[in-house]
């Protein structure tokens, strides 16, 4: 078996449990965990899928390399996988699953043992996000706006040079605060609520970055 699912009690029936971990660089990225929950669970539709995020800032003194990151990050928080996650910015997306193709190397040579799958969006993970403009409005406050909103095409997010940016003005204007209601406004806060107003993910499946990342979570799955 790729990764041990843990047998649980679900209304009188057992089922089986997976337990992920995802170490990201910071709070923003745990806008991913509602995403990851639901690939896992498109793929083992027996399963509960449990996902969180391997918080590491407390950790004193604090992990460095991304070697060390992911030997505390399943030291601290015990999983059946791993995702690890780097937005891919300005590099290609090659050049991210190359350097944390290095960190597992590295890591393995101190014990790391732990199924992992890597989460490569490209340029940043809020591209994901802006597929749901029901998401937006209700991640702003204001389920029932009426504001127009200028959703860039799903096919061309992930060619946007800073999604993060779009998204942050996208929830800004869904609120339809006034400028002064709108200083108190935290978008960074709101963003990571977006993902948990979405059920199906299925439309990022038109992204390659999101193809290969729902084929790796299928590979791992067929060891099952």
């Amino acid at each position: 078996k790729r990764y041990a699912a843990v047998l649980v009690a679900c209304g009188g029936v057992i089922m089986a449990q997976v337990v992920c971990s995802l170490l990201a660089d910071g709070p923003s990225d745990t806008a991913l965990l509602p995403i990851l929950r639901w690939i896992v669970a498109q793929r083992d539709g027996n399963a509960t899928v449990r996902c969180e995020w391997a918080d590491l800032r407390e950790l004193r003194p604090a992990p460095r390399s991304l070697s060390e990151r992911i030997l505390k990050a399943v030291e601290f928080y015990s999983c059946d996988v791993l995702f690890v996650h780097r937005d891919a910015e300005k590099q290609s997306s090659a050049t991210r699953y190359a350097e944390i193709a290095q960190a597992i190397d590295i890591a393995k040579t101190s014990g790391f043992d732990v199924p992992h799958i890597c989460v490569v969006p490209v340029r940043m993970q809020e591209a994901w996000l802006l597929f749901s403009e029901q998401a937006i409005r209700t991640a702003a406050g204001n389920p029932n706006g009426t504001v127009r909103l200028s959703l860039p095409h799903l096919s061309k997010v992930e060619d946007i040079p800073d999604p993060k940016t779009v998204l942050y003005a996208l929830l800004c204007a869904a609120s339809e605060l006034q400028r002064r209601r709108l200083k108190k406004f935290n978008p960074g806060r709101r963003a990571r609520q977006v993902p948990e107003h979405i059920a199906d993910f299925s439309p990022l499946r038109a992204l390659p970055a999101f193809q290969r990342l729902e084929a790796d979570v299928a590979q791992m799955n067929s060891g099952l």
